[in-house]
């Protein structure tokens, strides 16, 4: 498969929200709103198999406010990525997996916003719609999974001529797309689909994770309700829990981590970062974990600005710790 960025790509511009927002740790955004590329790429050339025929693809505007969007998607039948390429690309990638407790897919506070700050440091986001489980998908809870694992290789096969580095690849996932995002990263060599062409010959492993207020458990105490009967049905059994649980498959091979999150969050128990960030740390992976005593769920990056929250930064710390551990590279040129 052959994918030109330049063949359908659009010029956008990219708000500026705040300096503090689009400047990872004192790199600085410029003060002209700056141009970035946006692009879909189907991550299967089309309906993948299993994909109900009925099944067709909508959007819920959920915002109240006329100027500031808060779109959802549901029926995602065509997988995708939708690209954001910075002017002056440093050959980092990050896949960004927007939340919606399974059940939708937020595109906007989860999606947009965080590839267009990371569109000021040079980092190319891919933004996955991914398939949502209980849409009647005949692969259930694997096509998550499936899809996390394809766009790490889709992103891998072409690194090159797409001016990316191949060993610079992550992922990141906001709230139940956090258990997306640790499901890649600890179950990257997991069976969850038949090979479709010569990409899923490379490894699926990501080469960092970044989590967001994620889900990450499947199991109780601290399993998110609704994300977990969505993953896994009304009634799942305690083997599937386990299965689906990302923090009991940590191993030493397991990518080192970023994560965020508040205390005082309502939605997801804040022991779900914390149990992943303590089977890291047993497992010897690096790892980082930032709780804000306040910010709650869904805290993205403009609402937390705009309500003055502490937790605003964690753009900045994403990128010192990208920074520091040379996901980022300084053109020293």
């Amino acid at each position: 498969m052959t994918i030109d960025f330049r063949a359908r790509a659009l010029r956008v511009a990219v708000p500026v929200f705040a300096a503090s927002m689009l400047a990872f740790g004192g790199g600085g955004a410029s003060a002209q709103e700056p141009l970035v590329n946006e692009q879909v790429i189907s991550l299967w050339n089309g309906r993948p198999a299993g994909t109900p025929d009925t099944l067709e693809p909508y959007i819920v505007e959920r915002s109240k406010d006329l100027f500031r969007a808060d779109r959802a998607l549901m029926g995602i039948a065509d997988p995708s990525l939708t690209v954001i390429l910075p002017e002056h690309p440093n050959g980092t990638s990050l896949i960004v997996a927007p939340g919606g407790s399974y059940r939708r897919v937020v595109l906007d506070k989860e999606g947009i916003e965080i590839g267009k700050v990371l569109a000021n440091e040079g980092v190319t986001t891919f933004l996955l719609a991914y398939r949502l489980p209980g849409e009647g998908h005949e692969a259930g809870p694997d096509v998550t999974l499936a899809d996390g694992q394809r766009a790490v290789r889709l992103v891998r096969a072409h690194a090159e001529e797409w001016g990316l580095e191949p060993d610079r690849i992550g992922i990141l996932g906001f709230s139940a797309a956090g258990h997306l995002a640790a499901s890649v990263a600890t179950a990257y060599d997991r069976e969850a689909y038949a090979p479709v062409d010569a990409a899923d010959s490379l490894s699926a492993r990501p080469d960092f994770t970044v989590l967001v207020y994620p889900v990450v458990t499947m199991e109780d105490p601290y399993a998110h309700a609704g994300s977990r009967e969505a993953l896994l049905g009304k009634e799942p059994t305690a083997e599937d829990e386990a299965l689906y649980s990302p923090e009991r498959h940590v191993t030493a091979q397991t990518p080192q981590t970023f994560m965020v999150l508040a205390d005082n969050d309502p939605s997801v128990p804040s022991q779900n970062a914390i149990d992943f960030y303590l089977a890291l740390h047993q497992a010897g992976v690096p790892a980082e974990l930032h709780v804000f005593s306040d910010g709650r769920h869904g805290f993205g990056i403009r609402k937390a600005a705009d309500q003055g929250m502490p937790v605003a930064g964690w753009p900045a710390l994403l990128g010192d710790w990208m920074r520091y551990n040379h996901f980022i590279v300084e053109d020293t040129e």
